[in-house]
């Protein structure tokens, strides 16, 4: 619930009408009061507004929505429903006029995001390179380092710290992994990226990829017991080391919760795609990192069960790294093992990180 009052509805239309803007009347429709106590409200109540501009009385409805199960559990879902609808009501004919779009802040304060035509997040900087750097050495040189091995293991370690915070909330599960699916980022998105034909990357091998990982969803939808605080997008290009194992991480995405099992195929992929670059398989420096990303992992959080949840993810990745959209310079052999490793582990039940090379069909 959320409070409205008298004082703090007539400053936010006198900012957005004019300072003559005098309020007559408020509530929840059909129950509108010209007293000044205040109000109770949730999220989703419409409350009418009556106000008067010099001698013109006008009404409005304010409209809020509530947080709920169908993709509005956060914040920005509910200010994307709000911007959109602001956006489109007056494209429609005969649709009732938006007069305003806004916000509350803290102290339940109304602002107009009327004049906003495009949004920004202002960032901290801070120093550090790229982790992927450290990749390309590797790539280079083939020498393994002690602080790479002890980067690997810092990080998975960070890891299974970030895991370890859970939420108990079915329904937020299940949506990740509807997510996981159809979202424009991820497996739909990508499919759909992809040139028509690219070599032996046809529509009815990327239909039947989707198509296994829909069954992979209905495999994992009521483990929701595993919704935890995840990074979103932990790949190497979004962690930055400064001095030893000291790093920060960049480009949280698409929400703080998930599965696990998204964190830890973003960036063990990288090993994989890597090593096929450098080597044509997975081994030396980077079947090392892998093997040590994936043993830490699973000793710091003692989350057994990813093994068994992360083959959509892999496909997922394995879509990203395998595209020539995002990797145009990769040759088709290597596209081909990548896409090996997709089928072959959407076709397991486990995923077991000593058969990566079978699962590239080597």
């Amino acid at each position: 619930m959320r409070i409205l009052s008298k004082p703090a509805l007539e400053r936010y239309l006198q900012a957005r009408f004019g300072s003559s803007v005098r309020l007559l009347s408020y509530g929840v429709i059909g129950k509108e009061s010209s007293k000044g106590e205040q109000k109770r409200y949730g999220y989703g109540t419409p409350v009418k507004l009556t106000f008067q501009i010099g001698r013109r009385v006008q009404s409005a409805v304010l409209e809020t929505m509530k947080p709920g199960p169908f993709g509005h559990e956060h914040m920005a879902d509910r200010a994307q429903a709000m911007l959109w609808d602001y956006d489109s009501y007056r494209r429609l004919p005969r649709h009732v006029k938006a007069l305003d779009v806004g916000a509350f802040d803290a102290k339940q304060m109304l602002f107009s995001l009327a004049e906003a035509r495009e949004f920004f997040v202002l960032n901290e900087w801070t120093d550090g390179v790229c982790y992927h750097a450290d990749l390309e050495r590797l790539m280079k040189s083939g020498a393994l380092r002690k602080l790479d091995r002890q980067r690997t293991v810092t990080l998975a370690r960070y890891l299974a710290q970030v895991h370890a915070t859970k939420r108990r909330d079915a329904d937020l599960y299940k949506r990740r992994l509807r997510e996981l699916i159809g979202h424009g980022e991820c497996i739909m998105g990508l499919t759909d990226s992809y040139p028509r034909r690219c070599g032996f990357i046809t529509d009815d091998l990327l239909r039947t990829v989707e198509e296994a990982c829909n069954r992979w969803r209905w495999r994992l939808r009521d483990k929701t017991n595993r919704l935890s605080q995840v990074h979103g997008d932990f790949h190497p290009y979004n962690v930055l080391f400064r001095t030893g194992t000291d790093f920060a991480v960049l480009d949280r995405s698409r929400g703080e919760w998930g599965e696990p099992a998204d964190d830890i195929t973003a960036m063990t992929i990288n090993y994989l795609l890597n090593s096929l670059i450098s080597h044509g398989k997975l081994q030396g420096p980077f079947e090392f990192l892998f093997r040590s990303f994936w043993e830490t992992y699973l000793e710091a959080s003692g989350d057994k069960e990813i093994t068994e949840t992360a083959a959509p993810f892999f496909a997922f990745r394995g879509l990203v790294v395998a595209s020539p959209l995002w990797y145009p310079n990769l040759s088709i052999d290597i596209r081909r093992k990548l896409f090996r490793f997709i089928e072959n582990v959407l076709d397991l039940p486990r995923f077991e990180p000593e058969r990566v090379n079978k699962y590239c069909g080597l």
